[in-house]
């Protein structure tokens, strides 16, 4: 299987509003078609909203829901420690790291120390 990867909250957003260079917007698309994966807590930032629109909420029940397990759990402890970044931040950076995926945000600056997490920003680095 080739890479994988994790979206952001941002990164939905943006595609569903179309607000990706469209050289971004298509390779997103293409990750899409392939897979939806999301963090419990980029679901719940999504679908948090007090008015969500269907295609929104379409996207996520279409999306694989990676959940916070032991692994998970454990790594965002030690990513807490030692970066000091946000809880929810901490999670996506864990699961993405625990499941060997890239993550794709616009919002490099708080994910950019984290050893060993891949991070891609679509709307500045293009594959």
């Amino acid at each position: 299987m080739g890479q994988r990867y994790l979206l952001d909250t941002n990164a939905v957003l943006d595609f569903m509003g179309n607000k990706l260079p469209s050289k971004a917007h298509n390779l997103l698309s293409d990750i899409i078609d392939t897979e939806i994966n999301l963090s419990v807590i980029t679901k719940m930032e999504l679908l948090g909203f007090s008015k969500v629109e269907q295609e929104l909420a379409s996207f996520v029940d279409c999306a694989d829901v990676l959940m916070i397990d032991e692994n998970v759990t454990d790594k965002t402890i030690e990513i807490r420690k030692r970066y000091r970044i946000k809880l929810p931040d901490a999670v996506i950076a864990a699961t993405a790291l625990v499941h060997n995926m890239t993550l794709l945000t616009r919002n490099i600056r708080d994910f950019k120390s984290i050893k060993g997490l891949t991070v891609l920003n679509l709307w500045e680095e293009m594959p």
